[in-house]
């Protein structure tokens, strides 16, 4: 796939609002109460925002598989706006009653196609590699049988579109293995996933050769995390590439300025994309290019 440096598509804003890692000690401002959440989402829809990722937490404030947490961001979410629903399928990192440091178990995660009501998106991660944590190197994994089972049920619960998460190359070949033994069907939707450790770094090479290696007629958005969130998310719509942001990926606004709202982080994204000549995608727009099937 060649970037379009001249692309005129409209640009589809992901806000990613509370992640699975971090909590107010990273940055008092981040939405972890269901009530929180819809109300972030109201604020990102009013920004320019079209799709909503969502981890939850539990009365501890810790990210949980439970679907009670779900059901009621979701529903809360529905009610205040009309935005993409994506369900990030990795849960989060937290301590097991065991004692041991890790993401949801593939069972807890196997559970997320059970929410209600069912939301537009899930997403899945196309490799299995050691992520570094805030809370230390944990196996994240993704085996392929994994991924085939989670499809065929996200299917059957009537989940309409699937953004398929890339950490490096070898998960662009994961995806396109599903692609050929039929479990995935094009047009398929990325997320570029560049920063986070254990993944390809965010480098401007690392981006163009990823998105080099993306079948054509693909979507695409980039994820960059922490300090190198804007100058990534700002190349990727000169690249004619769709964008996320959101306090899961960043808590600072600038070095040493701390994030005041999901929303002000989708305003600064508005900003680039006009100074970039490229308008923000509508809700509508947004679900005529991502709930296509697969």
């Amino acid at each position: 796939m060649k970037p379009n440096f001249a692309s005129t598509e409209k640009v589809i804003i992901t806000a990613a609002i509370t992640g699975g890692q971090h909590g107010r000690e990273a940055n008092p401002n981040l939405p972890l109460t269901a009530e929180e959440q819809g109300q972030d989402a109201l604020d990102c829809y009013n920004a320019g925002a079209t799709v909503l990722h969502l981890h939850v937490r539990d009365e501890e404030e810790v990210n949980t598989p439970e679907l009670k947490y779900y059901n009621k961001a979701v529903r809360l979410i529905g009610e205040k706006t009309p935005m993409i629903r994506q369900i990030g399928n990795g849960i989060g990192v937290r301590r097991h009653e065991d004692g041991h440091v890790g993401f949801a178990t593939l069972e807890e995660r196997f559970d997320l196609v059970n929410i209600d009501p069912t939301p537009e998106m899930s997403t899945i991660n196309a490799g299995t590699f050691g992520f570094k944590s805030a809370l230390g190197e944990v196996p994240f994994l993704h085996p392929m049988s994994f991924n085939v089972e989670y499809l065929a049920r996200c299917k059957e619960a009537g989940i309409m579109g699937i953004e398929i998460e890339v950490y490096d190359t070898s998960h662009i070949a994961n995806a396109m293995a599903l692609v050929d033994e039929g479990v995935l069907t094009p047009p398929l939707h990325f997320s570029i996933v560049l920063g986070v450790g254990g993944g390809a770094p965010a480098t401007p090479e690392n981006l163009l050769h990823m998105v080099h290696q993306l079948p054509e007629g693909s979507t695409w958005q980039v994820v960059a995390v922490g300090r190198y969130h804007v100058p990534t998310i700002a190349m990727a719509i000169a690249m004619g590439g769709n964008v996320r942001t959101g306090l899961e990926d960043t808590v600072y606004y600038r070095k040493g300025e701390p994030v005041e709202s999901n929303a002000q982080l989708v305003e600064r994204v508005i900003r680039l994309a006009h100074e970039l000549g490229r308008k923000p995608a509508t809700v509508e727009e947004a679900r005529a290019t991502l709930l296509t099937g697969y």
